[in-house]
């Protein structure tokens, strides 16, 4: 029998694979994307100077969502990630899916934030 754990385990993982070649600049940061059973969360991160540039979550008061783990708040939060990049000039990045299949709310992530006007 398969486990969370064993899935989680497998995923990060995969993840860590990815990460090898994926990296995030000032000029071009890492969306990353994390997503629970219950919420979705993205960063814009600078691998350089380790930093967190731009964070939106489900759990965000401006988006007043009752439920964070469907696509819709996924299609909410990447619109949101994606006005709080360009608001600090950010307009380029790369995108980690965090070692999740792009499909369901890891794609609505990643087309609601290309909609808003980043480029990846």
């Amino acid at each position: 029998m398969i486990t969370k754990a064993d899935k989680n385990a497998v995923r990060k993982k995969r993840h860590a694979r990815v990460r090898r070649t994926i990296t995030g600049t000032a000029a071009r940061p890492r969306l990353n994307v994390f997503r629970s059973s219950k919420h979705i969360y993205v960063q814009l991160i600078d691998d350089a100077a380790q930093t967190t540039l731009v964070s939106a979550s489900s759990k965000d008061k401006a988006l007043d969502l009752t439920n964070g783990g469907n696509v819709e708040a996924a299609t909410a939060v990447g619109k949101l990630a994606a006005e709080r990049a360009l608001e600090k000039g950010i307009d380029t990045v790369v995108f980690d899916r965090g070692g999740y299949l792009y499909h369901g709310r890891v794609k609505a992530v990643a087309e609601a934030a290309r909609e808003a006007g980043l480029k990846f």
